[in-house]
């Protein structure tokens, strides 16, 4: 299981890419960059959710790919876990996998988007592989 202290770098990393892009694309202030939870996710047209899920997986890559030299980088960094939790998902089924579970669960919609996906998805991804 990811330790929290992992779970938090990959939050910062990934909070970090938005703010990025926030501040390519506009004035956009760190106060104007939200964490991406299910109450953003269900208002969220298809476009947008697959933005943050392309955004997303574009984070996961380069942390791959930098971390390709690690003699263990499932070890070290939690987006090699990630990504070999994901393997065989497509954007569209980890859309729809997010879209039913935050309809199954609306009183966790205060639930960040990147733990759901985590959990429900990655994390049983990584079971079923062993």
């Amino acid at each position: 299981m990811i330790n929290k202290s992992a779970f938090r770098k990959f939050g910062h990393v990934v909070s970090a890419a938005c703010l990025a892009l926030a501040m390519t694309c506009g004035s956009a202030s760190a106060a104007e960059v939200p964490l991406v939870d299910g109450t953003l996710w269900t208002k969220s047209t298809d476009d947008v959710k697959k933005a943050y899920l392309v955004g997303l997986a574009n984070v996961v890559q380069m942390e791959v790919a930098y971390n390709a030299n690690d003699p263990l980088p499932e070890k070290s960094s939690f987006s090699p876990r990630l990504a070999k939790g994901l393997t065989g998902q497509t954007l569209a089924t980890v859309q729809e996998a997010l879209d039913k579970w935050y309809a199954a669960n609306p009183g966790k919609l205060q639930r960040p988007v990147i733990e759901t996906i985590w959990f429900e998805i990655a994390l049983p991804g990584l079971k079923a592989a062993k």
